[in-house]
């Protein structure tokens, strides 16, 4: 019920919309109740009426034809037309709310959820399962009412031809109400594990998809397809579970709709044979059966309907408060001005609480300006250092400071203008070449964009694309060659224009000349900028102002690369490993 209360705050500013619809669909439903009224006069009144001749009777039938063709052909047209309409209109513009806040909770959560999730997982719940809760809205919301409505309007005119019959009619539905209790209560649970196991295939298929290249180059296509057929024949196991119980459900309650109308229609033909009814009244009667026991059959498919969008409505709302790691404090301010000096304070990380710090007490003081190289072995936690300056994770303990305040007490948002980025494997999104270079600064001029693909020398390339800068580049820029890509992000940065560098493997994935023309263009990027070099090759940094070795967590020495090197100590025995 929580799920459903916080879905109506969804569709609370649709509220006359939806009261509308429902208005429309009144009428759309409840012109059809005549018709067996209709049918009753004509049997009864027209056809079986003594007193009239043959062609009275035919001048009064076709007199009531005409009436009713007109409602159906030009009166109900329309109804239906706008209550599909409206119907349609207002669900989608609230899946559309919907989504839209789940996209932007997604911008907000940390990169230590991500790593914890699959995207695929991620992709189920913001389309599949938001698209489930449409049925909430379209049926519990609209078409429940509308059944309720033809079921009450068709007892009160049964209860009007006879009261017994009536009574005969609506005997069974305590059990019908009954059934769908019991067996709905357990409908949601296997409804809610059935779409966390499609969740799970599409989840291994989004990254088996991203990796197909891998599985090519070590020939696991057999090896894949039982991992794939494994997760497949779970949702198979969920999805009968779930088939089985509903199947169960049809049949009990379909049962109780089918054996009603039976007894209508044997204690209405004993009324008849005792002239205690005409033949006109049992005709009307069941058909009325028909129109009070098709929305009740309808109820039981939109039970299950609601069942499955309230499921999916849990796990919505369970990923909506999944909780933000890295939030504005109360007092956040933007960061403006940036000179550049960094200090970090006795800064410790871990990933987790409960498991060993990545990082120890550093401290590193760092001026305007100046070139800052992390070298050290892999897992040391170089990269782990650099990804605390944007807050993409927050401290530990100790802090971080910028121009003498702690990062902590301004905007993530501003602190993050002031930072750019170039890494080893930089997202080039499958748009153009321009659309890619724009996302350092969506609101540049063209000439601004070219300005900036010169100085990363990305401009001549780009130019002998099929289109240029309007060459759709693929997904990941598969188009495009490493070298290619840290172009067209180098150039993103300069667009840009940040106070701060912070360049993360940023050539280790190049050949050496690549490697060289990238080199050219981030030394060119850094120039009067506070820059952070996380290195492999040690080679690409001996011009660094001071180079930082970390080993473990910690920092082990500080120097030039002279200074470095005749210390013959950790960097002298790294240097001496690559020479």
């Amino acid at each position: 019920m929580d799920s459903i209360k916080r879905y109506l705050h969804f569709v609370k500013p649709y509220i006359k919309e939806i009261i509308g619809t429902v208005l429309i669909g009144m009428l759309k439903f409840g012109i059809p109740l005549a018709m067996p009224l209709i049918l009753k006069y004509v049997i009864d009144d027209i056809i079986g009426a003594e007193n009239l001749t043959s062609a009275e009777k035919i001048t009064n039938l076709t007199w009531l034809m005409g009436i009713v063709f007109i409602i159906f052909i030009l009166l109900r047209p329309p109804i239906e037309y706008y209550r599909q309409y409206f119907a349609q209109w207002t669900s989608s513009k609230i899946l559309y709310d919907i989504r839209d806040q789940l996209f932007s909770h997604i911008q907000k959560l940390s990169l230590k959820f991500y790593s914890n999730r699959k995207s695929g997982e991620i992709i189920s719940r913001v389309i599949h399962d938001v698209e489930q809760t449409k049925s909430f809205i379209i049926t519990g919301l609209m078409n429940v009412w509308l059944d309720m409505f033809t079921i009450v309007v068709a007892i009160i005119i049964m209860f009007t031809m006879n009261v017994k019959l009536t009574i005969v009619a609506i005997v069974l539905l305590p059990f019908y109400g009954f059934s769908i209790k019991y067996f709905y209560s357990r409908l949601r649970s296997l409804t809610r594990a059935r779409s966390q196991s499609l969740a799970e295939v599409q989840g291994h298929l989004h990254e088996r998809l991203q990796g197909m290249t891998v599985i090519r180059s070590f020939a696991l296509e057999e090896y894949e397809q039982n991992q794939f057929d494994k997760r497949n024949t779970h949702f198979l196991a969920k999805a009968i579970d779930h088939t089985k119980w509903n199947a169960k459900t049809y049949a009990v309650v379909n049962t109780i709709t089918d054996v009603a109308p039976l007894l209508v229609i044997g204690f209405a033909g004993i009324l008849v044979i005792n002239n205690a009814l005409t033949i006109g009244e049992l005709t009307a009667f069941v058909l009325y059966m028909d129109k009070l026991y098709n929305p009740l059959r309808r109820l039981v498919n939109s039970s299950t309907t609601l069942t499955q969008s309230v499921a999916s409505m849990d796990r919505v709302f369970e990923f909506i408060d999944e909780k933000y790691d890295i939030v504005d404090s109360p007092n956040a301010k933007d960061l403006k001005n940036v000179k550049g000096d960094i200090t970090f304070e006795n800064v410790s990380f871990a990933y987790d609480e409960d498991k060993e710090p990545i990082l120890k007490n550093i401290n590193l003081t760092v001026r305007n300006g100046e070139t800052i190289a992390f070298v050290g072995m892999s897992g040391g936690g170089k990269s782990t250092l650099v990804s605390l300056l944007p807050r993409f994770y927050d401290v530990s303990g100790g802090k971080i400071l910028i121009d003498g305040e702690d990062i902590r007490n301004f905007k993530v948002r501003s602190l993050r203008d002031q930072i750019g980025m170039v890494l080893q494997d930089n997202i080039i999104f499958s748009d153009s070449v321009k659309f890619n270079i724009l996302m350092g600064n969506p609101n540049a001029t063209d000439e601004e964009v070219i300005a900036a693909a010169k100085a990363a020398d990305a401009h001549d390339f780009i130019l002998g694309l099929d289109k240029g800068y309007d060459t759709e580049i693929g997904e990941r820029g598969v188009k495009l060659s490493g070298g290619q890509k840290q172009r067209i992000a180098i150039a993103r940065v300069f667009l840009k224009s940040p106070r701060l560098l912070v360049f993360d493997e940023a050539t280790s994935s190049l050949d050496t000349e690549s490697e060289h023309w990238i080199q050219v263009a981030l030394e060119r990027l850094a120039k009067n900028r506070t820059t952070f070099i996380v290195a492999h090759r040690l080679s690409t940094v001996t011009n660094a102002d001071r180079i930082v070795v970390i080993e473990n967590g910690t920092i082990v020495e500080i120097g030039t690369h002279d200074e470095l090197i005749n210390k013959k100590g950790a960097y002298w025995r790294l240097f001496e490993v690559q020479q």
